[in-house]
């Protein structure tokens, strides 16, 4: 195997010409030159030779014609790498064109003209194909016309919430004649039996149950009806047909019951004492804090409304042909959700009265916009050198990781090892800061509304692809 001799040679110049430009898509041929090759060849090898630990010699007094003869091959694999990766960026940064994604390399299928690269013979020849993003033309964002719906909390809304949060504080009150009825709290022993044989997990002592809660399955509470402690009954109920065991699923028990206890519901009164068993000073003090919560939902809502809004004038303003690419995956990604849903759901397109293709193209479409408004918001976040700080990323992995009490270090290792996962917090961080800085830039009116239909869904087919930060 022939190699180059360690003399340094004059670097060639990269080679790079366009084999294809047709819309977005790009494809350009690069040439790395044979003496440019050997110098890389030349360099990697004077960085290793004092490594190298070789049998029979010492540590860095191996020769370079025994390295080149044992560690060629590999070295060379490795110059070629790092050459194709860096005249790779140098060709696409000097057309001042931005991928769309990591561009595509092709090597020859000729296998002796990469031999003969491999031993220094010849010139590296390589194909790049990438799609690159479209020229953006934003629009004037002072011109965009928003509006922004409000509702007020009404006090019967607050009302509302006080009265079922004094519902979930109710108590039971044990009453020795008491017939169990409607809401009444029933203690028991009970073991239950499938063809006069217990099954696991049909058996349990001291069990509360509300009738009327459907805390079991269908008739058992119906069967407790009546009862009084210290009496004994068999309850006849039959387990659902989508019950997640499916032993039992579909499966009538009957259930020997010892009643223990029966217990009144007995409701706390609504008062001052009712708040300062929640922590509160006053009745007034909890409707205030009801009355904030409730108004934090609807700002949730009316931001979600105006957002929405945005999107569809931006959508509307701006026209451009998309990267091929992008959209592919976008579309994928619906349409895999889609399917997976509708197979959970054992649904058809049928079923809704369309064809596959035609709700195909409704889907496509939907991908279209998402990428269209994606790159908007990313083009516009990038005008406005909008951009995550480490703050608030490192504030998002921290909700995220409360979310599994006890799981806090798994889930900060796993966002460590997965850069996509913490790209995936980013992306919403990055998105409603370029939603706020449009919102302030465009013309917003505020509109009242009742609290119904503020609160009504969005559609979700609104929602971008996630915009890129720094595009």
């Amino acid at each position: 195997m022939k190699f180059w001799p360690l003399s340094r040679v004059a670097k060639s110049t990269m080679q790079v010409s366009v084999t294809s430009a047709e819309g977005l898509k790009r494809t350009l041929k690069v040439v790395i030159g044979q003496s440019e090759l050997g110098e890389r060849f030349t360099s990697r090898l004077d960085e290793v030779k004092g490594t190298i630990q070789i049998k029979g010699f010492r540590r860095g007094k191996v020769p370079a014609t025994h390295i080149r003869k044992v560690y060629g091959r590999s070295l060379m694999a490795e110059v070629m790498q790092k050459a194709v990766e860096e005249t790779t960026e140098k060709a696409i940064a000097e057309r001042k064109e931005r991928p769309a994604f990591e561009p595509r390399i092709e090597f020859p299928e000729d296998q002796a003209e990469i031999e003969r690269v491999m031993e220094g013979q010849g010139d590296l020849a390589y194909s790049v194909s990438f799609e690159v993003l479209p020229d953006i033309k934003v629009t004037d964002l002072a011109g965009l016309e928003l509006e922004r719906l409000v509702a007020d909390v009404p006090d019967a809304d607050v009302a509302k919430a006080v009265e079922q949060i004094a519902s979930r504080n109710v108590t039971y009150v044990t009453e020795e004649s008491r017939a169990a009825a409607e809401g009444d709290q029933v203690t028991m022993d009970f073991v239950g039996r499938i063809d006069g044989t217990e099954f696991e997990g049909g058996k349990a002592e001291d069990a509360p149950l509300v009738i009327g809660s459907g805390g079991f399955i269908p008739g058992f509470e119906e069967g407790l009806k009546g009862a009084k402690a210290g009496e004994e009954r068999v309850v006849k109920a039959t387990f659902p047909a989508e019950y997640p065991v499916p032993a039992l699923a579909g499966k009538e028990a009957e259930f020997s019951v010892t009643v223990k206890a029966v217990g009144a519901p007995q409701k706390p009164a609504i008062d001052d004492e009712l708040a300062k068993g929640l922590g509160l000073e006053s009745l007034d003090q909890l409707k205030v804090r009801i009355s904030e919560q409730i108004s934090g939902e609807y700002d949730q809502a009316s931001r979600a409304k105006l957002k929405r809004g945005m999107l569809d004038a931006l959508d509307k303003a701006h026209t451009f042909e998309l990267p091929p690419s992008l959209v592919e995956g976008e579309f994928n990604g619906i349409w895999q959700d889609l399917t997976r849903r509708m197979e959970e759901a054992k649904k058809t397109f049928a079923d809704e009265g369309k064809t596959e293709e035609q709700v195909r193209e409704e889907y496509r479409k939907i991908a279209e916009r998402r990428v269209r408004l994606g790159l908007v918001l990313g083009e516009i976040g990038t005008a406005a050198k909008i951009d995550v700080t480490q703050d608030e990323l490192r504030n998002a992995l921290f909700a995220q990781a409360r979310r599994f009490p006890g799981q806090e270090k798994m889930v900060y290792e796993y966002f460590q090892k997965n850069p996509g996962a913490v790209a995936q917090l980013r992306a919403p961080i990055y998105e409603d800061k370029v939603v706020d800085h449009i919102a302030a830039q465009a013309k917003v009116t505020e509109r009242k509304i009742s609290p119904e239909d503020l609160m009504k869904p969005i559609e979700e087919d609104a929602a971008p692809a996630a915009p890129t930060e720094g595009v």
